[in-house]
């Protein structure tokens, strides 16, 4: 039984489809025939390079340079393209986005998938959040929902965004992952314990990406053809099932096959065995909103299901495989700020930050025309008269139009009915308001008592101590006094466990 799969033969199946003439010659960068691109030019056999020999400067000087700025979060992922469908009318009341507007249209998507904190070269198996980023070519613009495998995170204010990230990776004197380092932030906020409860269940390996949830997580607004909104939650519940991985088998495959869940969404799909997801939303209107028992936005909190239904709208399904990693997944820039008219972003303070985050984060890895590079480009038309100019313009960088607006020549106009929806609000005293002290344990309780069964509860604390007891004691006492307030018996199994230790 031959042991290659689709993925190892990548090569091979590309040299039985490549189109090859006798007259096809490998060139330079600028196009010119090259004789020989394997050997330098020297004085002699023995003697040293010439600075003239420009095909050997252009090799290297691009192989120094051929090399990206890793992303700070989410570096290590899988992407892959294929059509969203809408299979449910519900949706068209709710929200004048074209891509929802009938049954049965089709729409683009290209999609990354990553773990969160691993770096480029990490393992796919290891206990981690991950990344469920869409991008929706509509015919009204891209829609790109940022989300992740879990409907919760860690924190609700952007301020600790950057420090929360630093605490799971590396010591910044050792270059070593810490457990005082993750152990002692997730302590100190209380916010945390929900996603982290959640982390160390069985869902914190899933089993690839194929046997995952994915979730908008934020609170999103859908803008109707009369100008109504209404808060939405976006869900994405995979076709495959939930499948995790044992820990001790995702500790074989971190050593064995560290690109586990890539090669298996590859394999998947170059099979024909297309992975889908089917997708819902939660609806919540403004004045729910108003008299809900805490804060709609808090990304710590999930919408109970039981009040907030879900509504089912379609089905993503990937069907095609990148053809160069590199050009469509590594430079594949996805933007929180990138919404189609009837999408819109709500008061979550973390969307809100991301909103700026994510484009400044582009600018900086990619260029300030990151949005250029064909896979991020719209499949619609583009007028952008004042975006000119700037590193990596890819494109005819809009030719002779102005480059000012207004103007009197450009015959394309801004038109009023797409500005966005604006919301009436009234100020309240601009501060930096405390979040700490919001109710942090109600949810983890029910996820404790009501989500989890007992062999997985039995599961969770075992995970839970094998990696807490490596933290200090006194953060390993604070951590536990959160699973007692939320808990007795959360925190007094967690407490048992670590002294069996």
């Amino acid at each position: 039984m031959s042991r290659r799969d689709r993925a190892t033969d990548s090569y091979k199946e590309y040299a039985e489809k490549q189109k090859y003439t006798s007259n096809d010659v490998i060139t330079s960068a600028h196009g010119c025939p090259i004789g020989d691109h394997t050997n330098v030019m020297t004085v002699g056999p023995r003697g040293p390079l010439l600075v003239s020999d420009q095909l050997y400067m252009e090799e290297q000087a691009h192989f120094d340079r051929e090399r990206i700025p890793e992303r700070v979060v989410h570096a290590k992922g899988a992407g892959a393209f294929g059509y969203f469908e809408v299979t449910k009318p519900d949706i068209q009341k709710y929200t004048k986005a074209s891509l929802f507007k009938s049954v049965g249209k089709r729409t683009p998507v290209a999609i990354r998938f990553s773990t969160v904190a691993g770096e480029l070269g990490a393992a796919d198996t290891v206990r981690d959040p991950r990344g469920f980023a869409v991008k929706f070519y509509t015919d009204e613009g891209i829609w790109d929902m940022t989300g992740n495998n879990t409907p919760i995170f860690f924190i609700r204010d952007p301020f600790l965004f950057p420090s929360f990230i630093r605490s799971q990776k590396r010591n910044p004197r050792t270059h070593l992952k810490d457990p005082d380092m993750f152990w002692d932030l997730i302590s100190l906020r209380p916010e945390c314990l929900h996603q982290t409860a959640f982390l160390f269940s069985d869902r914190g390996i899933p089993d690839g990406y194929r046997h995952m949830n994915g979730y908008g997580s934020h609170t999103y607004k859908f803008i109707n053809d009369k100008n109504e909104a209404v808060y939405c939650k976006f869900h994405f519940k995979t076709d495959q099932g939930i499948k995790n991985i044992d820990p001790a088998r995702a500790a074989v495959l971190a050593g064995t096959d560290p690109d586990y869940a890539i090669r298996d969404l590859y394999n998947a799909i170059a099979n024909k065995n297309f992975p889908s997801w089917t997708f819902y939303v939660q609806i919540m209107t403004y004045q729910q909103a108003e008299k809900f028992p805490f804060n709609p936005f808090d990304l710590t909190k999930v919408w109970p299901h039981a009040d907030y239904p879900l509504i089912e709208v379609g089905k993503l399904v990937l069907d095609r495989n990148p053809e160069n990693y590199f050009a469509e997944v590594e430079q594949l820039a996805f933007s929180p700020s990138s919404f189609v008219p009837g999408i819109g972003p709500s008061p979550d303070k973390m969307l809100q930050a991301r909103l700026f985050a994510y484009d400044d984060t582009h600018r900086h890895r990619l260029g300030a025309n990151f949005h250029h590079i064909p896979v991020n480009r719209p499949k619609c038309p583009v007028i952008t008269p004042t975006l000119r100019d700037g590193p990596y313009c890819f494109d005819d960088n809009g030719g002779g139009m102005p480059n000012y607006f207004p103007n009197s020549f450009l015959k394309a106009k801004d038109n009023p009915k797409y500005i966005e929806h604006r919301d009436r609000v009234m100020i309240p005293d601009i501060d930096r308001h405390e979040s700490a002290n919001e109710d942090n344990y109600t949810q983890v309780a029910n996820f404790w008592q009501k989500v989890l069964k007992e062999d997985e509860r039995e599961r969770l604390i075992e995970n839970m101590a094998k990696h807490l007891i490596n933290a200090q004691e006194f953060i390993r006492d604070r951590f536990v006094g959160h699973c007692e307030k939320a808990h007795k018996e959360f925190g007094k199994r967690l407490r048992l466990a670590l002294d069996k230790l």
